[in-house]
């Protein structure tokens, strides 16, 4: 064998080494751009160019602490309802119905039999019948979903309208004062200077982010979402895990109510309205994708805040509720294509 024969293939292998070695680096470099670090980013910097925005037109009003514990308060209950929609999403699904559970929730828990037993017990019984009850409206989804192969966008819209009508049949379309002292001083508490209400949105996240990034329900609820069948292949439950999924919903739904019932001081079958809309669209814009097999609740959490300043922004600029509508409207488009053309380029480059 002569020594070119030795030296040439020995040239073209270092060559492509080399080729493959770059490629590798502008994935790297690439990937952390397009994946969870790069979207994250570009919300954060949307929040902050909100604030500078809210601060350059509103000056004080805006950037004092009481408004800020304002805009945190406004996010708390729509913040809790989209962690549980972020589960349910990312395991391709949908729920319509968590607005109007948090209405029933916030009913059920403070007729007249539920607060009477609270003060004869403990204010927990208020607690536990509101959670109850969302618990109950999810699993009943969960189950004409999995297994009564009712389509999600079906199921959890009846839901809507039949918890909204029993939450008005129960309530006698009145309201329905809270009036257990424990209870309310609890729930509208400020432990070291938050209150309550955006203590719970806390911990709510940070459970939510450490169930769908740290256990394997996580781990099944996108392959759930990802690819049903090849989960159902690979030994997952999945019929069973999707009934989780909306019990898990309906549950922040029935938190969602006690936050309520703290936020108002009431129960009304009016309280929720449109939330559902609410907790979808900042699942979207926080980077979940609709389709199913990918979520995020640091997302989430970010698409909450959003929402909840803008809203903020515009109400410190006295502008009208339709202009709201539009900015949110617009935003959710946005944040759609954007989605879609994440996924193009990553099919691309697969």
């Amino acid at each position: 064998m002569s020594e070119q024969d030795v030296t040439v293939p020995a040239a073209d292998e270092s060559a492509r080494v080399e080729q493959v070695a770059q490629a590798d680096e502008k994935r790297r470099t690439g990937g952390l751009l397009k994946g969870a670090a790069g979207r994250n980013l570009g919300l954060v910097i949307a929040l902050v160019a909100l604030c500078v925005f809210g601060v350059a037109t509103a000056g004080e009003r805006f950037a004092s602490l009481d408004n800020v514990l304002t805009i945190l308060r406004l996010a708390s209950v729509i913040g809790v309802l989209s962690i549980g929609m972020t589960f349910v999403i990312t395991g391709g699904g949908i729920d319509l119905s968590v607005g109007s559970v948090v209405g029933l929730a916030s009913v059920w828990a403070t007729t007249v039999a539920t607060q009477t037993m609270a003060e004869d017990v403990h204010w927990m019984v208020m607690v536990l019948c509101a959670l109850g009850v969302g618990l109950g409206a999810g699993v009943i989804n969960g189950v004409l979903i999995a297994y009564g192969k009712v389509v999600a966008f079906i199921a959890t819209l009846a839901m809507l309208v039949a918890a909204r009508g029993l939450a008005e049949i129960i309530a006698d379309r009145q309201t329905q004062i809270v009036r257990v002292d424990g209870f309310l001083d609890v729930v509208r508490s400020s432990p070291l200077g938050l209150p309550m209400l955006v203590w719970i949105f806390a911990l709510v996240a940070v459970a939510g982010w450490l169930l769908l990034n740290r256990t394997t329900f996580g781990r099944r609820t996108i392959a759930v979402g990802g690819n049903p069948e090849a989960a159902r292949l690979a030994g997952i439950k999945v019929k069973r895990h999707t009934m989780y999924l909306y019990a898990l919903a309906g549950l922040t739904a029935g938190i969602g109510g006690v936050m309520m019932l703290g936020r108002t001081t009431a129960g009304s079958s009016t309280n929720g309205q449109l939330y559902e809309l609410d907790a979808i669209a900042a699942v979207v814009v926080g980077g979940t994708l609709l389709i199913g097999g990918r979520g995020t609740i640091v997302g989430t959490v970010l698409g909450v805040l959003i929402f909840s300043t803008l809203t903020n922004v515009f109400t410190q600029n006295n502008l009208s509720i339709s202009a709201q509508a539009i900015a949110k409207g617009v935003i959710i488009v946005v944040a759609v294509l954007l989605q879609q053309r994440i996924a193009e380029r990553s099919r691309a480059g697969t």
